[in-house]
């Protein structure tokens, strides 16, 4: 190398200037287009570590959401639904309810009411016994159980009154049941009555005709294939069938005589399928008066205070009835099969 070449000043040289963004952490120095490359990425990776410190955040914050409500899930199971009869020691009204459709599957079935009724009439501190009716009626079998049930325990229990309450309605075989009671209440605008029996079907023959449908039925037994609804409709079939219905109303028409007595009016639309008012029902001995399940109680038991001893649903089945599943096997059910109602 020249003296020439060594004494230059350094501005003449190929050696490159020194940049301003000198990295501090490597040493190196970097252009300023590669300065700005490295801000952009540590903008990128801080935006991206505050999106990983926001996604654990919401993380945390559903599996909480997720524990409370499993959590809140076991609470309701645990937690006794309405009045309990755990820690009743003093003297009390019993209520026994009959909600809804009365029929085997149902919450009103004979199994749930006749064991409640027991529990009920069993219990030492229970001084009557309220049947709280709101059913439009249902089974004609399971309200005979249930009638049956609660003359025998007015037979063993004879100091302890049972009284029945309609509320919104008591018609058909609610108000079969109620007829087995000492005394029957309702309000002046409930529906009461309906005492009859109905059933019905549909008839599908001359659909199936215009839509090229053939039925192929075998059967072994002349009348193995009653009243069927892709068949045509014999008269000998229908006479016998209502004479069924017939013979199952004369049995609905004897209990309610049987439980009201005198107290029924001479009226020969009593038993014709009509319903009633309450008001209305007071005029023809349907029903003794007007109270409330509170009313009879403070009134006419002399205890105001009233312990559940109904058999109620788990609150997951309450849970999957608000889903519809319920609605879609009910509707299910009346669509494929027909069968013996009060009315």
């Amino acid at each position: 190398m020249s003296d020439w070449e060594s004494e230059k000043s350094p501005e003449w040289g190929d050696k490159p200037v020194a940049s301003e963004r000198s990295s501090a952490k490597g040493g190196m120095n970097l252009p300023p287009e590669s300065g700005r490359d490295w801000k952009l990425i540590e903008k990128l990776v801080l935006s991206l570590q505050a999106e990983q410190r926001k996604s654990r955040r919401w993380g945390i914050f559903f599996k909480f959401l997720t524990f409370a409500y499993l959590f809140a899930l076991l609470f309701m199971f645990k937690l006794p639904v309405g009045d309990t009869i755990e820690g009743v020691t003093g003297k009390h009204t019993a209520v026994v309810a009959v909600d809804g459709p009365i029929a085997a599957d149902e919450l009103a079935s004979a199994d749930n009411v006749v064991g409640a009724l027991r529990s009920a009439f069993e219990a030492e501190n229970s001084a009557a016994v309220v049947l709280r009716i709101n059913s439009p009626g249902g089974s004609p079998v399971q309200s005979g159980y249930i009638y049956d049930e609660i003359r025998r325990l007015r037979d063993e229990y004879p100091d302890k009154k049972v009284y029945a309450v309609i509320s919104d309605i008591g018609a058909s075989g609610a108000y079969y049941i109620a007829s087995a009671a000492d005394e029957i209440y309702a309000n002046r605008a409930s529906l009461v009555g309906s005492i009859g029996v109905v059933a019905g079907g549909f008839g599908f023959t001359e659909v199936m005709e215009k839509i090229g449908v053939e039925r192929r039925l075998y059967t072994a037994g002349e009348n193995k294939a009653f009243l069927d609804p892709f068949s045509p409709e014999r008269q000998e079939e229908v006479s016998f069938w209502e004479n069924v219905l017939e013979n199952t109303h004369q049995q609905f028409i004897e209990a309610v005589k049987s439980g009201r007595g005198e107290r029924l009016t001479e009226d020969e639309r009593l038993f014709s399928g009509l319903v009633w008012s309450g008001e209305q029902a007071v005029e023809l001995g349907l029903v003794d008066g007007l109270g409330s399940t509170s009313w009879v109680a403070r009134q006419l038991v002399g205890e105001e205070e009233l312990v559940d001893y109904s058999r109620r649903k788990s609150p997951l089945q309450n849970l999957v009835d608000q889903l519809g599943v319920a609605f879609g096997e009910g509707f299910a059910a009346q669509m494929i099969q027909s069968r013996l109602e009060l009315r």
